[in-house]
């Protein structure tokens, strides 16, 4: 039966016949009315891309092309996955001090601009500087520069993480120095290789000790402030139009309420946002109207992963000028579904993530998401490309997780609008855990976007009512175990009636005529 229904669904197009009689899901598209604005989907360079960039063209241009093209094959399939944001780590230095840097994994170290004398050699970084030209050559025009640990130099031990995790590896009295760092690096990008950062996260997950493993600092809230306004005062000075974007919270609760165990590094977005606290940022000309968490720890089980979500709502409910972005995430907890170790190529690890990125853009109403690392060396969920731990060449491998993410970053474009979608059970705590999720977008050419993310064992019919003509143009890609964001035909709306895959993730393409 499954080899006769593929076969109906590439040559009927788009309205599809089965044998076979599947459940039906009616499901109301309302294209007027409009939620939050989506900017982009991203991953980060970190740290792979040190290495993978000065691989042989072959290879590194494979991956650049699976990450960022927005071209498709002969068959009309893309040929990857349409990344429209780019997160660069600006490293501090590590590299450079081997394993007396008290950071054994070598892939986990990353090379610095300044060097100790206080010049900057602007030749580091090469492999990271590579795929930050190269998404910028096949069309991503956003971009995130991020730090886990300011320049050894800097830093109060002369280490890129603390000694003691208790607060910033970093002296108030070097704050300024830190932010001319920041705009010198800012300015290098922007003048010699014409790469315009729109964003600077200062504080990557300020709530953990970072005592060794990889770069990166501890930051109380004080402290957070009291940097984010000397950085605040040079970029002006200097004439830096990049924002800067925190709180990069460790987990998105971090965001929204207190925690016994970090209270001087949680409720963030009343700490910074709340015109009552004394660490009040909201004023600040750099500082971009947003706050930005990481959804780890945060996604099982499925009832935690969607209150976690509504509280970040209700916050942005109270302070209606912030966006919520979802800046960073992979497979780190272990629980009764899933287990960060472990490297899946396959479709499990796929609809997890899928399930968590329809949260956080439906509940959470996220206005970008991100993955963490674009390519991986590990034996661990955390890539989307996977490749040999070697430093001078390799062979790279793509993923279910890979082409499931291409779902949405391929065909929702920046500036596009969730629209509203409504269906019996939508996002109760039982249809999201094993159910269909459905999200709906429009983007700025007109196009409507829909991403169908089956996670049943059986093929499902689903019924869209559109306000839409029936001539109505589209066209379907499939990821599943079979495909990996196939098109599957293209035609009519006719009646709205489409049939989708068992444990899969289907986008749906709408063209109405303008």
């Amino acid at each position: 039966m499954r080899k006769f229904i593929i076969l109906t669904l590439i040559s009927s197009a788009f309205h599809f016949v089965s044998a076979q009689s599947n459940t039906l899901l009616e499901v109301n598209v309302d294209t007027n009315v409009e939620l939050q604005t989506i900017h982009n989907f991203g991953a980060s360079d970190a740290w792979a891309a040190q290495f993978v960039g000065t691989w042989s063209d072959s290879i590194k241009s494979k991956t650049a092309d699976w990450l960022f093209s927005m071209e498709s094959n002969k068959e009309g399939s893309p040929k990857g996955i349409g990344l429209s944001a780019w997160r660069f780590n600006i490293g501090a230095g590590s590299a450079a001090q081997g394993e007396e840097s008290g950071i054994k994994d070598r892939w986990r170290r990353t090379e610095g601009f300044l060097q100790n004398d206080g010049r900057y050699n602007w030749n580091k970084q090469l492999g990271q500087q590579w795929f930050l030209k190269e998404a910028k050559k096949r069309g991503v025009d956003q971009f995130v520069a991020f730090v886990n640990s300011p320049p050894i130099q800097l830093t109060k031990n002369e280490k890129a993480h603390s000694d003691d995790g208790q607060g910033a590896n970093l002296s108030s009295g070097n704050y300024g120095a830190y932010a001319d760092f920041l705009s010198k690096v800012l300015d290098h990008f922007k003048d010699s290789l014409a790469i315009d950062f729109d964003y600077i996260s200062p504080f990557n997950e300020p709530q953990w000790e970072w005592k060794g493993g990889q770069e990166g600092s501890p930051w109380n809230n004080d402290e957070l402030a009291n940097a984010t306004r000397v950085i605040d005062s040079v970029f002006v000075q200097q004439n830096i139009h990049s924002k800067i974007e925190i709180t990069e919270a460790g987990q998105i609760d971090y965001l929204t309420g207190k925690k016994d165990k970090h209270e001087n590094r949680s409720d963030q977005i009343e700490t910074f946002f709340s015109p009552d606290n004394p660490y009040y940022l909201g004023s600040l000309k750099s500082l971009a109207p947003k706050v930005a968490g990481h959804s780890y720890f945060t996604t099982w089980d499925v009832q935690k992963l969607k209150r976690k979500r509504e509280r970040i709502a209700e916050k942005l409910l109270k302070y209606p000028n912030l966006e919520y972005w979802m800046s960073e995430y992979c497979i780190l907890e272990n629980n009764d579904e899933i287990r960060g170790k472990g490297k899946d190529l396959g479709m499990r690890t796929a609809l997890y993530v899928a399930r968590v990125i329809h949260a956080d853009l439906t509940i959470a109403n996220a206005s970008a998401w991100h993955w963490w690392l674009a390519m991986s060396p590990y034996d661990f969920k955390d890539g989307l490309i996977y490749h040999d731990k070697k430093v001078d060449d390799g062979t790279v491998s793509d993923s279910k997780l890979l082409w499931a993410l291409g779902n949405y970053s391929r065909f929702i474009r920046p500036g596009a609008k969730r629209i509203l979608v409504t269906y019996k059970g939508a996002n109760d705590v039982d249809n999201l855990k094993d159910g269909i999720l459905l999200s709906a977008f429009k983007n700025r050419d007109g196009s409507i976007v829909v991403v169908i993310v089956n996670q049943k064992d059986e093929m499902c019919d689903i019924k869209l009512h559109m306000s839409l003509p029936s001539k109505t143009p589209i066209k379907s890609y499939v990821t599943n175990e079979s495909f990996n964001l196939h098109k599957m035909g293209a035609g009519e709306l006719g009646n709205g009636k489409i049939q989708v895959f068992d444990k899969s993730v289907t986008t749906v393409v709408l063209k109405p005529q303008l």
